[in-house]
């Protein structure tokens, strides 16, 4: 996808996200989640992913909403550095107002993180394709995850929708990942060490990329 079509594309799913937010304010559904309980349960597969947490680390999330995974980490977690990355304007100002005086957290509205860190995460923004093709949305994920392997020293860790969901609960403006395909891509492109949890009880898939030190 050239440069235009993704930036277009982006846009959509600013809009798309802000208007949650309008409608549901700082809450699951504000980011498109049917509630805290699964939200809290993709961010523990996702955190599978964080090892060595004595001495603290850092942590991009791309994607952040209005930045609920910083509540999650901070209650767990030893945490130096966190950077909430999101397209949507209208969530970052959220994040922002809702985390003001809290000096390990930064937010910007941008499509990638400006700095690396040791980890990079991205929960749910493969997930509403909206009006695109499987083709251009398979594009714009592959492109994303170059991004979290390019920002990230010790590894990433992202979730989709999975294609053996049931098809009679498949929605058209969603996008369905073929979870087999992604780790053959993770697995040939980025690490070694791929993990697949597909044994959670949701309709998707976590995938944790563990690089080599």
């Amino acid at each position: 996808m050239n440069g235009q079509g993704n930036e277009s594309l982006l846009s959509e799913v600013a809009s798309y996200y802000s208007d949650k937010l309008a409608e549901h304010g700082e809450t699951p559904r504000g980011v498109d989640w049917n509630g805290e309980n699964s939200q809290i349960l993709r961010f523990e597969q996702l955190c599978k992913l964080i090892q060595n947490n004595s001495e603290g680390f850092s942590l991009n999330d791309l994607g952040c909403g209005y930045g609920a995974m910083f509540d999650f980490l901070s209650d767990r977690y030893s945490i130096s550095s966190y950077l909430g990355v999101d397209v949507s304007e209208d969530m970052v100002r959220a994040a922002e107002s809702r985390y003001t005086g809290r000096p390990t957290a930064r937010f910007i509205a941008k499509a990638e993180p400006d700095t690396a860190a040791d980890y990079g995460m991205a929960s749910g923004i493969f997930n509403v394709r909206l009006g695109r093709t499987d083709a251009e949305w398979y594009d714009y994920l592959q492109a994303t995850l170059d991004v979290l392997d390019r920002t990230s020293h010790c590894g990433f860790a992202f979730n989709c929708l999975t294609s053996y969901s049931d098809e009679d609960k498949k929605r058209d403006y969603l996008y369905y990942a073929d979870p087999g395909r992604l780790f053959d891509l993770c697995k040939r492109r980025y690490s070694r060490n791929i993990a697949l949890l597909h044994d959670y009880g949701l309709y998707e898939f976590t995938i944790l990329v563990r690089k080599t030190q």
